[in-house]
């Protein structure tokens, strides 16, 4: 009955914000983020407080690691030893920090990524600088807790005599907070700080003159003042940091890309493999051997590029692909009295004042108290000596020591401390030269406690301590400045000519969507006719080009397709090639229907071009060819080219022309042709629907439209019909209209087995042949040009014999000699 009543109904939702709340407060406080005053994180200052106390400091022998570890687990940090050896490695890294806490004999990782060796293998000791760290720290300095188990005490805070948070940075996330805070300057911070010091009301600008920014262990280059200025004043911030290098010539006309430094917490050996990478997998031409040869006078890594390559277009590729060059993100996060606080540069440096304000008043109450406290037994002992001979009979007749004591503070007037150090005298003290000794030391300790007392009341003294103390550990540690500075931010601009070799390919396009691009070669060992395509399929583009053009494709679902010819995947000419749904997301039934190669650089020559658009329910619209351009996302994607306003709809025709003296002529599946200027449909961007092509009767739609130039008397157009009937007739014998008319029969209404438009092409020329396919499978061929001209109101002439199959497709019939013309 008593097990019952033990148990409690709780709120799951209340429990769990409770135990998440506390776990929360532990991590922040204790574990994840440093501390604004001494710039450590608990593990760490645990660390360095246990080396410490055991006596493993720099002017001691290197004692193993494994011994501290233990030390630290068993008094101070209950976790896991590797957490714990993972910290002290890393306060013995020199390309992580600054200036390293801990000196390690042995393997203690690398900037490829090695990991250290284990504990056992390992020596350590205090480094010299971080003992300034632990300084006066018996001096009641700082605040001391107990342990976990409540055995030992151990500190809040180390002394931290320089601003350390700053000088070796911090990195850590914990929950709800993260903080990347990076390393710095000695010698530039304890400059800030002086001027912190003498101007509290500095700005962070004027700051920036003493700091001029991050120094990194690993040195590079910082780029971005602006960004550098923002982040020290609000805590958060993005800069550039690029890897050192040069570009050097070497024997047999090539040079080489010599990489001295790179940014902070790059993978050496990742970044070395992925520039190897780019040269296997050819996605640059040019570089010829990647080596790593750093060693231990400096790290060195070389690019030797080919012959007559690019070097500083292949040294651009490399920074924006790779870890050359990469984005540092400020997030400087520390807790400042027990709370985790977004903190600048003026903030870190006002609270290290704070504090060391305390820590010096402290230590002087402690060494005034401690001067007083000798000068005492310095004024009991002179005394003592004074009256020798009486002192000396007086301890002689007493019984014991503590009754020697009584009878001299009772006879003398000293008090109980003076008297204790009286009766410990040693008989060789007693020497003439010993009150000379303790005159002097009872003037030293005079200069001393006034010393000690004009710091105390006097913040000004106490303020030219800090600031002598400060410039006596610059003289001592400080070190000259690895990493640069740059105002600007510089644009990385990558020509084509650096990743692609040109070269002259041919590329293909379908109907279908199947793309390719051949090598001469391959297309010179078939014949042009033996091109690889799908039965039922056609081709929309197939010419010569270079790998530095782009190919620019329409859809039926009013998008477009911008491809570098580079990237187009090499196929055979007897392949069929690849499907652009295989890395390109394309609607159901979307098909291309014509493709435009777009040589590198020619935006001029197109500066008047414009791409018309008709869709099947009568709509029209005209866009500037420059306007389809790359766009983000290309390789995976289509982009907009005419917004459809139905999901029924879908462009029919695009035709990429020279608007110069143009018309438009538009037929209907009914039978009506309509003739205009191209002028009366206006140019629009990209996103637009354009506007009313033709006045289409219920059920009707568009079946074909053309754009034309006047400069000949005859412009023929080929129209197909479902009943297989074929004509060619002059555009120009219709009537001239406006746009959005119904316009002109082209046919003549039959009451029976009216003949209705399937298929029109205005571009045929000697060579144009077309591919009729019926119902059932049946196929004609017809060559446009060899039928006669007919009038606008005739129906053709009956290309299939059996009048019951209608019509299934019109294929037109690539025409390979232009190919071979090129």
């Amino acid at each position: 009955m008593s097990q019952i009543q033990d148990i409690q109904e709780l709120n799951l939702e209340d429990v769990m914000g409770d135990r998440f709340g506390r776990y929360s407060k532990y991590i922040i406080q204790d574990r994840a983020l440093p501390d604004i005053r001494d710039g450590l994180k608990p593990v760490q200052r645990r660390i360095l407080y246990a080396m410490s106390i055991d006596g493993n400091t720099s002017d001691k022998q290197f004692r193993k690691s494994a011994k501290t570890v233990g030390n630290v687990i068993g008094n101070f940090h209950p976790h896991g030893d590797s957490s714990v050896y993972e910290a002290m490695v890393r306060m013995s890294q020199d390309w992580k920090l600054r200036d390293v806490l801990i000196e390690m004999h042995g393997n203690n990782g690398s900037m490829d990524g090695d990991p250290a060796a284990a504990m056992r293998y390992t020596e350590a000791r205090l480094s010299k600088i971080s003992e300034e760290l632990l300084k006066d720290l018996d001096k009641k300095t700082v605040e001391f807790v107990l342990n976990f188990d409540d055995t030992e005490e151990e500190p809040t805070v180390l002394p931290a005599r320089y601003p350390n948070l700053l000088v070796n940075g911090a990195t850590g996330i914990s929950a709800g907070y993260a903080t990347e805070i990076p390393t710095h300057n000695l010698g530039e911070v304890i400059d800030a700080t002086i001027h912190a010091i003498d101007h509290p009301k500095a700005t962070v600008k004027e700051l920036m003159q003493f700091v001029k920014g991050p120094d990194f262990p690993t040195g590079g280059i910082i780029q971005g003042l602006e960004e550098l200025e923002q982040a020290y004043e609000t805590g958060r911030g993005k800069v550039v940091i690029r890897s050192k290098t040069k570009i050097e010539p070497i024997k047999g006309g090539k040079s080489q890309i010599i990489i001295s430094e790179i940014p902070y917490e790059v993978n050496k050996a990742l970044l070395v493999k992925k520039i190897d990478e780019i040269r296997l997998n050819k996605k640059i031409d040019g570089i010829a051997e990647v080596r790593d040869e750093s060693d231990r006078t400096g790290l060195q890594i070389v690019v030797e590029l080919k012959k007559e390559a690019n070097a500083e277009g292949i040294l651009n590729y490399l920074l924006k692909n790779t870890d050359l060059q990469v984005n540092y993100n400020f997030n400087m996060v520390a807790i400042d009295e027990r709370r985790p606080v977004q903190v600048g540069l003026k903030t870190i440096l006002t609270s290290y004042i704070n504090f060391q304000k305390e820590v010096i008043t402290r230590r002087t109450q402690y060494d005034l108290k401690k001067a007083q406290d000798r000068l005492h037994i310095v004024d009991g002992l002179m005394k003592a000596l004074s009256i020798l001979d009486e002192v000396i009979a007086l301890i002689r007749n007493s019984k014991d020591k503590k009754h020697a004591k009584e009878r001299l503070v009772e006879t003398y007037d000293f008090t109980m401390i003076q008297a204790e150090a009286i009766v410990n005298l040693q008989l060789y003290r007693l020497t003439n030269t010993d009150i000379t000794i303790l005159q002097n030391e009872k003037l030293d300790l005079n200069e001393q406690i006034a010393t000690f007392l004009s710091i105390l009341k006097s913040e000004k003294t106490l303020l030219q301590v800090m600031k002598s103390e400060l410039r006596d550990l610059k003289k001592k540690y400080a070190t000259p400045r690895l990493t640069q500075i740059q105002a600007e931010i510089e644009e990385i601009k990558i020509e084509t000519e650096v990743l692609v070799t040109e070269e002259e390919v041919y590329v293909v396009a379908t109907k279908q969507g199947y793309y390719k691009r051949v090598s001469p070669r391959s297309f010179a060992s078939s014949a042009p006719e033996e091109n690889g395509m799908r039965e039922g399929d056609e081709v929309v583009l197939c010419q010569k080009a270079s790998t530095l053009d782009n190919l620019i494709l329409f859809t039926s679902k009013g998008n477009y397709l911008h491809l570098p010819v580079h990237e187009i995947p090499e196929a055979k000419w007897k392949d069929v090639g690849n499907h652009l749904s295989q890395s390109i997301s394309l609607g159901s039934n979307e098909v291309i229907l014509t493709g435009f190669v777009k040589a590198k650089d020619s935006d001029d020559s197109y500066k008047d071009w414009t791409v018309v658009f008709f869709t099947k329910e009568g709509l029209v619209k005209q866009t500037l060819f420059n306007e389809f351009t790359t766009y983000r996302g290309y390789k995976t994607r289509t982009s907009n080219a005419m917004k459809l306003k139905t999901t029924t709809d879908e462009v029919v025709k695009v035709v990429v022309t020279n608007p110069e003296s143009l018309e438009v002529f538009i037929v209907t599946h009914c039978g009506f042709g309509l003739r205009y200027e191209l002028s009366e449909i206006p140019v629009v961007g990209t996103v637009a629907s354009g506007v009313k092509a033709i006045n289409l009767r219920k059920e009707d739609f568009v079946a074909g439209a053309m754009v034309y130039s006047l400069e000949h008397k005859v412009v023929s157009a080929f129209l197909t019909t479902q009943r297989g009937a074929v004509k060619r007739f002059n555009v120009l014998e219709i009537s001239m209209l406006t746009r959005a008319k119904r316009g002109l029969m082209v046919l003549r209404e039959l009451k029976t087995k009216p003949h209705r438009v399937v298929f029109l092409d205005g571009e045929i020329t000697s060579s144009s042949e077309y591919t009729i396919i019926a119902g059932n499978g049946e196929t004609k061929v017809v060559r446009p040009m060899d039928l006669t001209l007919v009038d606008r109101t005739s129906n053709g002439s009956m290309l299939l014999g059996d009048n019951d199959q209608e019509v299934k497709a019109v294929l037109a019939n690539f025409d390979y000699s232009s190919l071979k013309e090129q």
